[in-house]
């Protein structure tokens, strides 16, 4: 394993730089989940970024200065890939903190995930939806999914590799995201990741789950920070921000008290942190273009995989310019921007709402949160100011 410092992750201007780069690396994969965003598909695209062009990708992050952006190799399954590895060796050898998500498949043996280590993998990151095989499988399409997901924790640990658990939330887990939520606490992860459903590639409006829902989850995951020892994120649902202000000054929005059953181990004192990942801990929320950048498989760069507004092209632009200058990418950053009651609401600033969640449902991506049941003042725009 290649050492290196731990980078000052507070120092980074998110106009500058973003907190995280996500690379597509491919969209072929085994599985046939419900939700795809990237819509995978069973063979590579002939079209993806070569070898070549992915090491001049992993420069042009590298470029973004220091601390440098967390790199995520994602997919469909990025092991798909042959030269992954050593994509994953040139990213650590560049001193960028690399990770990685595998698909959930019998493909990912013992040997892979310990050469990922030696290769200088910082962190794998496995999707789990679900407390039984039943509920998992069902939600990526291949009967033996959750096995093969467990044997891949069991290898992580054996390998003393960093885990971070991905949960879709949808509305064939809602109830059973308490239960998923105790079982978190006995698989050793060190982060827990939620993402809040976006209608796009096969996910559709209707596998989502109301505002009412968003708000008893978030509630729940503000309890389960307080008493579990690994942390909690939400990716596409940036209100959870606002819960946990509110909570911190004794508010709860969702008529309810207590943690809704959400037990997980005993009460372990810990720092909470809005954003917090498994090597570092960005220094505020991070959203879609805001800290946030994602290149597809074949190399389109847009603000995330969930908001494909196409803002350039690796082949043809330079990264940092697009990310620092382009107009999507200037405009996502700026709150004072956003429409509807994300642009006059007191939270613009630390939620902003999901960008993409409002491109996908209402077609504009500056327009607001369709699934947050908070009402701003109206004069609150008037007041903060």
């Amino acid at each position: 394993m290649i050492e290196r410092p731990q980078p000052d992750l507070h120092a980074i201007d998110f106009d500058q730089s973003p907190f995280i780069v996500i690379w597509e690396l491919t969209r072929a994969c085994a599985l046939a989940c419900v939700h795809c965003r990237a819509e995978a598909i069973p063979r590579r695209d002939p079209r993806e970024l070569t070898t070549v062009e992915g090491l001049r990708l992993i420069e042009a992050v590298s470029r973004f200065g220091r601390p440098a952006p967390l790199l995520v190799f994602t997919g469909g399954d990025p092991l798909r890939r042959p030269d992954a590895f050593d994509l994953v060796a040139v990213g650590a050898q560049r001193g960028l903190r690399v990770a990685l998500t595998p698909s959930g498949t019998a493909a990912v043996r013992r040997e892979k995930i310990f050469r990922l280590k030696a290769c200088g993998l910082a962190c794998l990151a496995v999707s789990l939806d679900g407390s039984t095989a039943a509920i998992h499988d069902a939600f990526r399409g291949v009967r033996g999914s959750y096995d093969w997901t467990m044997r891949i924790l069991e290898h992580a640990r054996e390998a003393d590799l960093p885990v971070q658990i991905n949960t879709t939330v949808t509305r064939y887990n809602r109830e059973d995201l308490p239960a998923l939520a105790e079982r978190q606490s006995r698989t050793g992860i060190v982060l827990w990741s939620l993402f809040f459903l976006v209608p796009t590639g096969r996910g559709r409006p209707e596998d989502g789950v109301s505002a009412q829902d968003y708000e008893e989850i978030l509630n729940d995951l503000y309890d389960l920070s307080r008493i579990v020892p690994f942390g909690i994120k939400t990716t596409e649902a940036p209100h959870y921000r606002r819960v946990v202000l509110e909570r911190q000054r004794g508010i709860r929005r969702d008529g309810r008290s207590g943690n809704g059953g959400w037990e997980a181990g005993e009460r372990r004192p810990r720092q909470f942190g809005f954003q917090t990942d498994t090597i570092g801990r960005a220094p505020r929320g991070v959203n879609d273009g805001n800290g946030f950048l994602f290149v597809d498989h074949l190399g389109n760069i847009t603000p995330s995989g969930f908001l494909p507004v196409t803002a350039g092209n690796v082949r043809t632009d330079d990264l940092v310019e697009v990310y620092r200058q382009r107009p999507v990418f200037r405009e996502l950053r700026d709150p004072d921007r956003f429409r509807g009651k994300c642009g006059r609401c007191e939270y613009r600033s630390l939620c902003g709402g999901s960008r993409a969640r409002a491109y996908a449902m209402t077609g504009d991506y500056l327009g607001e949160e369709p699934c947050c049941l908070y009402e701003p003042p109206l004069a609150a725009h008037q007041a903060e100011g």
